[in-house]
């Protein structure tokens, strides 16, 4: 199961994993009143609370990730608060605060990287876990109209272009949910063959 109530990020992790791996929402399950508290430390912690609570309930196999925008001249941030930046906000008006507090920063300041720690939990308490980085820059102003979150303000210097501005196959080539889910999908497709 995936321990996600974003539709976008299901809807990309399903794409990524292909037909080979069969994701049951939590809706499916009744288990959509379920929260496990995104208060860790660190991507991988709040990653793990994630897997192992619904896994636990479930007593299935539980996928989860923990993402973030990381900017260089922001010390870091928004990082594991990229969800939470800004209050209760959506992500065009995030989008515009994080260029408001880098409008005085030159370009080569701008540095970014997205950062995904994907978790798979199992009910006997195993778990896997996988990284993916993805290195970009803060583009001067948002562009493009795909991809959800900060997408329209991370360019990707080897396609020039941001990651709203570029398809979903490309995006999914290259992101870094994408690294960190083909490292965790070895683990997804030898369990699923050994049933």
């Amino acid at each position: 199961m995936i321990a996600s109530k974003n539709l976008d990020k299901i809807r990309e992790i399903q794409e990524i994993l292909g037909e080979g791996v069969n994701l049951i929402s939590l809706s499916s399950l009744s288990l959509d009143l379920i929260d496990a508290a995104e208060n860790g430390t660190s991507y991988r912690e709040n990653a793990i609370k994630k897997a192992t609570a619904f896994s636990s309930i479930s007593k299935k196999p539980a996928l989860s990730d923990d993402s973030g925008l990381e900017i260089e001249a922001l010390n870091g941030s928004p990082g594991i608060l990229s969800a939470r930046f800004g209050g209760d906000v959506d992500y065009s008006r995030k989008n515009q605060m994080i260029l408001d507090l880098l409008s005085k920063f030159p370009a080569e300041k701008r540095e970014a990287r997205y950062v995904c720690v994907v978790c798979l939990a199992y009910p006997d308490g195993r778990i896997q876990t996988a990284e993916g980085i993805v290195e970009g820059v803060i583009a001067l102003e948002p562009k493009g109209c795909g991809g959800f979150g900060y997408d329209p303000i991370f360019y990707y210097p080897q396609l020039k272009k941001t990651f709203a501005e570029i398809s979903p196959e490309e995006k999914n080539a290259v992101s870094h949910r994408a690294v960190a889910l083909r490292k965790i999908q070895r683990f997804l497709i030898r369990d699923q063959g050994s049933r």
